[in-house]
């Protein structure tokens, strides 16, 4: 299985996708749509301090009938984050983000934001895993 840094370093969009946490939601909305993605990374001053995602905005804004233009990110972004390290594999990740429903995955080493991992590009990492497996299982089978 790949580390999270393999799986960053093949990613489309390989800079940080962030937004600083006194900007509108608005301004995330709009991010979201240009890059199509589910969640920014909040940061300030270079460091992460929170995650804003698609959930936060449905969950925090809408559902409280809050207005995108003058609600702030840091009033409604996820501020006790849950990261992943560079060398973390695909399965640990995976389990991870299953047990604490979530579906976005910073990886961070040290105060370093190194990027941001979705459960879509953890499910088409195991897929593509799994695939090779059973390659090379046919492979030996067919050999023996």
């Amino acid at each position: 299985m790949k580390t999270c840094l393999q799986i960053l370093n093949t990613k489309k969009h390989k800079e940080i996708i962030s937004i600083a946490p006194n900007r509108p939601v608005f301004d995330a909305l709009v991010i979201l749509a240009e890059y199509k993605i589910g969640a920014l990374a909040v940061m300030q001053d270079n460091k992460l301090v929170g995650i804003f995602s698609e959930r936060d905005y449905a969950r925090e804004v809408v559902l409280q009938g809050r207005s995108s233009k003058t609600t702030l990110i840091s009033d409604v972004m996820t501020s006790n984050v849950v990261c992943a390290k560079p060398d973390d594999l695909v399965d640990k990740c995976m389990s991870l983000m299953s047990e604490k429903h979530f579906r976005h995955l910073p990886v961070v080493d040290g105060d370093k934001v190194l990027g941001m991992l979705s459960l879509g590009d953890l499910v088409k990492e195991t897929i593509s895993y799994q695939q090779n497996l059973i390659k090379e299982l046919e492979s030996y089978i067919k050999g023996a």
